[in-house]
């Protein structure tokens, strides 16, 4: 018996802090979640510190194995008699780490407090009850070992979500026969470049969240965020299983029975390229009283896989059934909100599920290629473009207008991030674009070329004052405009694009234009990475 407990503790995963069991109670009634940081004892703290070096050194050798093997190749290392010793050396100290690691299993197995949460995670795994999680939820551990809490085959057909979930594509070039497989051999070359940028640096430059590097770095700050959302929030934590296999770490704050009015709305955020949910906008509503969903994408935090769009809305879509399935919210209760590229999966989701009540875009974009062309050199254009299309394909604008519901569009005036030139020049803010193609295909017959021209000057003001400015000076009467939405949406039928504005003037056009972009769209005095304030963050309109 102390033999199959020495291998759980072994093989366990790594213990990082011991929450305090909600159901301790302080003298006057109120719930305590103050934990503390789990402590390993001389002999597992010191196996744990040369394996996390390990660890380390084996991620830098990883990322630099091109260059290494380049400069081993010039040297002439890489051959036989040199090869021999080298994995003579590789094998020696693999054989000692595998040492380090027994004593570590040795060290943990003298440990009361790892023995305890290892027999629980062993009940759990065996009988995965309301009871036994509960009892799990008060460790913080390697999320990798976290039983699965929800499954895409709990809703979905296996032979019909195999695929994964349906995106847009580009629409394929009408050729003949002939010519499209002379094309396909010309072109074969630049398919596998693009291939291999999106494979290597390409996803990693995008997404630079998903590198373990920084994920070690940021450690010590995601599992305090982590602790914060668990002790002070009662916040829940879910692995969930997307149609691709990949696990998504998922944290829940439910708010329903006490955070009045705003607690019955689930508000599901999807977080920025670098953003995680320990410590990312999942803090904006829930100051504001919000039931609350954050999920890290696929190979962010505890989330397995690569953030590639397919594997991003494979998750944002198992996010979506949990929410309804599991944790009781109806379609009409969410609020999706997204910051920065999160936009994407935001985006994906009203698309595919249009009974979703609303959608807040925050520090957004229209299309990544505009960007990606932005930092790469101007030789490689054809390339870039290719790659993104085929690859990277993130036309959040083009989802958007799928959509018939609410929306709010938050542009960050000093934004340094999602500009094509520089923050000072606002006008190459890539959120105006995104207004600009929302309207028009909402609006197309407000939207003509004057009245196009009233909105950019207006998205030109750098600030309040001046945007006021813009507004008044256009005479914009906004009673007016809203009695002219009101009788169209009464008299005709609502799904988008509307006919309104046909017989308008053009001074009509201008005004209503520069009113509907006023309502979708909301000004933020500051640069792409600061935390948006609850004061910021409300519901969008709605007619």
């Amino acid at each position: 018996m102390a033999g199959w407990m020495w291998l759980r503790c072994l093989f366990g995963p790594n213990l990082q802090r011991i929450h305090r069991s909600p159901d301790q109670t302080r003298a006057d009634g109120r719930t305590p979640r103050r934990g503390w940081n789990y402590q390993p004892r001389g002999l597992e703290r010191h196996t744990d510190s040369i394996l996390g070096w390990a660890s380390v050194l084996w991620s830098l050798s990883y990322y630099s194995s091109p260059l290494l093997l380049c400069y081993l190749y010039r040297k002439g290392y890489i051959c036989s008699s040199k090869l021999v010793p080298f994995s003579q050396y590789v094998g020696t100290a693999l054989v000692c780490l595998l040492g380090v690691a027994c004593l570590r299993g040795w060290g943990r197995w003298r440990n009361p407090e790892y023995l305890q949460f290892i027999s629980i995670l062993e009940e759990t795994r065996k009988n995965h009850t309301p009871s036994n999680k509960k009892k799990l939820a008060c460790f913080d551990f390697d999320f990798k070992h976290w039983p699965v809490d929800f499954s895409w085959k709990e809703v979905s057909s296996p032979k019909l979500s195999k695929g994964g979930v349906s995106l847009l594509r580009p629409e394929p070039k009408h050729r003949g026969a002939a010519d499209g497989v002379l094309s396909s051999v010309r072109t074969l070359p630049c398919h596998i470049l693009s291939y291999l940028i999106a494979h290597s640096f390409g996803r990693r430059m995008l997404y630079p969240g998903s590198v373990g590097l920084l994920q070690k770095a940021m450690r010590p700050m995601l599992q305090q965020g982590q602790a914060r959302l668990v002790e002070e929030y009662d916040g829940q934590r879910n692995k969930l299983v997307a149609c691709d296999g990949n696990e998504i770490d998922t944290m829940f704050v439910d708010r329903r029975r006490d955070g009045g009015p705003a607690g019955k709305t689930l508000v599901i955020c999807c977080e920025g390229n670098a953003g995680f949910y320990e410590v990312g906008c999942m803090n904006t509503p829930l100051e504001g009283g919000y039931s609350v969903l954050g999920w890290n994408h696929p190979g962010f935090g505890g989330s397995t896989g690569v953030p590639f769009p397919q594997n991003e809305a494979n998750a944002m879509d198992v996010v979506i059934q949990f929410a309804v399935h599991k944790l009781g919210f109806q379609l009409t209760d969410i609020i999706v909100y997204a910051w920065s590229i999160g936009g994407f999966t935001a985006s994906w989701a009203v698309m595919s599920y249009p009974e979703i009540r609303a959608l807040v875009l925050d520090a957004s974009f229209d299309d990544l290629l505009p960007l990606a062309l932005k930092v790469m050199p101007e030789s490689w254009r054809p390339l870039v473009t290719h790659t993104v299309r085929q690859y990277m394909n993130l036309n959040n604008a083009e989802q958007l207008c799928k959509y018939q519901g609410p929306v709010l569009l938050i542009r960050r005036t000093k934004d340094e991030i999602i500009t094509t030139t520089g923050p000072e020049d606002i006008m190459s803010n890539r959120g105006n674009d995104l207004l600009l193609k929302l309207l028009q295909y909402r609006y197309p017959k407000v939207m003509t070329d004057d009245a196009i021209r009233a909105v950019r000057q207006w998205l030109a003001a750098g600030t309040q004052i001046e945007g006021e400015s813009v507004y008044t000076g256009y005479e914009v009467d906004d009673d007016w405009c809203l009695s002219v939405l009101q009788s169209y949406q009464t008299d005709r039928e609502t799904l988008f694009p509307w006919s309104v504005g046909e017989d308008m003037t053009l001074e009509g056009r201008r005004q209503l234009a520069l009113f509907l972009a006023r309502k979708y769209m909301r000004n933020f005095d500051t640069t792409h990475c600061t935390p948006l304030p609850i004061s910021e963050f409300r519901p969008p309109w709605r007619l």
